[in-house]
């Protein structure tokens, strides 16, 4: 059974908070991983990507919506720990 988590487990983003609850599978399930900003058809939508650059752009989003730059900066803090980036070296 797959586990369901409450955030993104690439950008920290609260799932609930992502279009239809998360992003999609290969199959078209809904991922209970990943939010739709990340992750469509069992692929992500950044694959390339560094934890640095996913930081940078969940930083720049967040005070796009308000958030003081500290607070961007201390939410995005923990995205190195998520799920997503344990498997990158």
């Amino acid at each position: 059974m797959e586990q369901t988590y409450k955030n993104c487990q690439s950008c920290g983003m609260p799932l609930k908070k992502s279009p239809n609850g998360g992003g999609t599978n290969a199959d078209d399930s809904i991922s209970k991983m990943y939010c739709a900003y990340c992750f469509e058809n069992g692929q992500f939508k950044q694959p390339d990507w560094t934890v640095e650059q996913m930081q940078e752009l969940s930083k720049g989003k967040m005070k796009e919506m308000g958030f003081p730059g500290f607070l961007a900066g201390l939410f995005t803090k923990g995205i190195p720990k998520l799920k997503r980036w344990q498997t990158k070296n």
